[in-house]
């Protein structure tokens, strides 16, 4: 019995010994020796044992370092809050209230145009300048490539569809077939 507890004093001392080795260990705020040690030196070996899962790199790094880290890690609380309660002011909007984003991009272009009309128009009354509103002007050519591009691929898809009406490619006749069977059937 008395050699029990004589094997469990020392077992407790060199636990409290590793306890307040790591505590000092990560104490110190000037930059530590280990991160610049061969990765084959015992205390590197050590620095993986304690690491949890047998990580090589910590998880700020993981996840790429700087602030995105340090939002999802919230270390910067204020940041961190503001996104999540954002993430979830869209999730109640779009999933609860059932808002969709055409009607929220309008809505936010209308009031933006009515805010400007009323600065506009009350810049007289309350002494300010008016906005200063560029005037923005679409290239014709690019325009027109890209009007190009797009009746050229329409003219494709109608040659296509025309082939496949008038059964002269019948591997893309089963192909539309058995997509509209399978839609039919999944709704």
């Amino acid at each position: 019995m008395a050699e029990e507890i004589e094997k469990s004093v020392p077992t407790e001392e060199s636990l409290m010994e590793k306890i307040s080795e790591k505590i000092h260990h990560h104490d110190s705020s000037s930059s530590s020796e280990s991160e610049y040690e061969k990765p084959d030196s015992p205390s590197a070996v050590k620095a993986k044992i304690y690491r949890m899962f047998g990580r090589e790199k910590p998880v700020h790094k993981v996840l790429g370092g700087g602030k995105p880290a340090d939002v999802f890690l919230w270390r910067d609380k204020k940041l961190s809050g503001a996104v999540l309660g954002v993430a979830t002011a869209i999730w109640v909007l779009f999933e609860l209230v059932e808002y969709h984003l055409l009607s929220l991009l309008c809505h936010i272009s209308i009031l933006a145009l009515g805010g400007l009309f009323l600065w506009s128009n009350a810049h007289t009354l309350i002494n300010k300048t008016s906005p200063q509103i560029p005037e923005i002007h679409v290239p014709e050519e690019a325009f027109l490539v890209v009007a190009s591009s797009l009746r050229n691929e329409l003219n494709q898809a109608f040659v296509i569809l025309r082939s496949i009406a008038l059964g002269r490619d019948l591997k893309k006749f089963l192909m539309v077939c058995s997509f509209f069977v399978a839609d039919v059937c999944c709704v």
